[in-house]
């Protein structure tokens, strides 16, 4: 799961290229030479390849546009009519040039390089599991209030959380929705604030809404449930603690179900349209949009990948949904000039190119409203993995660093949290951040319940609190090599955007 991330922003932040492209329909007509996808599906002589169709959304062109899918051997899985998207499943190798000819058609493209088979996150590095002997000692060590492994949680009293859940623990009203590998709802810390109703599996692209669908396949998928305790664990006398604990949490699952564990922007459009017509006003999205790490806007296949994932996550703020997103996990520049891409695409062979930011897009972090977050450990300084970027971060939130050690019962730097099966253990990365950052959001929701995504992510930086970029080089892993040069001043810089979140703040 090395797309995962423990890892974004206003309209007025997003690269100009982004934001002159960011209303539907914005994409002209691509070449029509045929991809290496549908040379790939070709070649495999298998099921084909998953794409999607953008186009305008009014009726006669979505039926046009619907007819030519069938005409040129694709087979409509869901149309999101609202955003004029359309996901299609074809065997057809010159599919996607095909559609790009059509008229009313805006983008079209495959979302992966390797054919289907049968029915990225941002954490850093393998989960450590907490024993039951280590959980237990941990627990006789508890002070009075808190819960059995909140010692352990150096996080939660870094943004102030454990005081403000003091004050409002945030509302039963607000929930937030985790975009990710799945969540284990059977979870103590979890089961108290988990909305089934508002939870469904987009694996396929299409909302699967059966119960128990959200839930992870196998322990291995961890990720999500892990994210959701970071968010909600119930204050219950259990085991962890979350962020904001009176809040409700929901699952989106988008991640494949097997070890590769790829979301693919099929089921990430899903996700956002699903999370926006079933009322869930935070979404946190841990991730990237596989198989591209950046997608190249002068890519006819990635080119459709932006578009699509772009109308889904507008259309959720337009809903009343803010986006949280977790900047990634490469230590890269997003306003650097180049960054060397070794890992594009993920699901095939991975070949080197550089790519300039300002042109190339992390989805969806790099989307106009999103809010990105970078990480920082226990000494308020950023992660030697996080990814920066002056006006690309927002904020920041604690993701975990195993070189910053707390003064803590286990001396680990990473982020304790829920796994599925009742069981805990430490994780660290973007992914840790952003859903502390989701967190704080909606405990202002809770406090602010007519804010506007906007006015939140306004509210977000002002609460902030901005350490300002170090006044050493910046060496994360101690090894005496420079590894990122921060940008900026104390109120905002490329380390920390606007700061670090505070959840007392945001309640006080």
């Amino acid at each position: 799961m090395a797309h995962l991330r423990s890892r974004r922003r206003l309209a007025l932040a997003v690269p100009v290229v982004l934001s002159l492209t960011a209303s539907l329909g914005f994409l002209p007509t691509a070449a029509s030479a045929a991809t290496p996808a549908a040379t790939a599906a070709r070649a495999a002589g298998g099921p084909g390849l998953a794409y999607v169709v953008n186009t305008g959304t009014d009726r006669r062109t979505l039926e046009s546009v619907q007819q030519a899918i069938t005409r040129n051997g694709g087979t409509v899985v869901e149309s999101y009519d609202r955003i004029g998207v359309i996901v299609v499943h074809s065997a057809n190798p010159d599919f996607g040039p095909q559609m790009r000819a059509v008229r009313g058609v805006q983008s079209a493209g495959a979302t992966r390089t390797a054919p289907l088979t049968a029915a990225g996150t941002t954490d850093e590095g393998a989960v450590q599991v907490l024993s039951k002997a280590e959980a237990a000692k941990l627990a006789e060590g508890a002070a009075a209030g808190q819960e059995p492994l909140e010692a352990d949680q150096w996080d939660l009293r870094a943004i102030g959380a454990d005081k403000a859940a003091t004050i409002n623990p945030g509302s039963r009203n607000v929930t937030v929705g985790v975009i990710d590998t799945g969540v284990d709802d059977t979870h103590p810390d979890i089961a108290p604030n988990f909305s089934a109703s508002q939870s469904a599996n987009c694996v396929s692209g299409k909302a699967d809404t059966t119960y128990g669908s959200w839930r992870p396949v196998d322990a291995d998928h961890y990720h999500g449930t892990h994210v959701a305790g970071e968010i909600a664990a119930a204050r219950n006398g259990i085991g962890v603690a979350g962020v904001a604990p009176g809040v409700k949490v929901a699952s989106i699952t988008v991640a494949q179900p097997d070890a590769t564990s790829l979301f693919y922007p099929e089921s990430v459009v899903c996700a956002f349209v699903f999370a926006a017509d079933h009322g869930i006003e935070i979404t946190n999205n841990s991730y990237y949009v596989d198989p591209w790490l950046y997608n190249c806007m002068d890519d006819p296949d990635q080119r459709a990948i932006v578009d699509a994932v772009n109308r889904a996550q507008l259309y959720a703020q337009r809903k009343g949904t803010l986006n949280v997103a977790s900047a990634g996990n490469s230590n890269d520049d997003l306003d650097s000039d180049a960054i060397t891409d070794a890992s594009s695409p993920d699901d095939s062979t991975a070949t080197n190119r550089t790519v300039d930011p300002h042109e190339c897009f992390d989805v969806p972090t790099q989307l106009p409203g999103v809010v990105t977050v970078s990480a920082v450990g226990v000494k308020d300084t950023k992660s030697y993995y996080s990814s920066y970027g002056r006006g690309v971060v927002d904020v920041a939130g604690p993701g975990g660093d195993k070189y910053q050690i707390p003064d803590t019962p286990s001396k680990n730097g990473r982020i304790l949290s829920t796994l599925p099966n009742n069981q805990y253990g430490f994780l660290q990365g973007t992914s840790m951040a952003s859903p502390h950052v989701a967190a704080v959001a909606a405990l202002l929701k809770s406090a602010h319940p007519h804010a506007t995504p906007a006015q939140l992510q306004a509210l977000l930086k002002a609460e902030a609190d901005n350490p300002g970029c170090p006044s050493d080089p910046y060496d994360g892993n101690g090894d005496g090599v420079v590894d990122a040069t921060c940008v900026g001043g104390k109120r905002v810089n490329g380390f920390y955007g606007f700061g670090v979140v505070n959840a007392l703040r945001a309640v006080d």
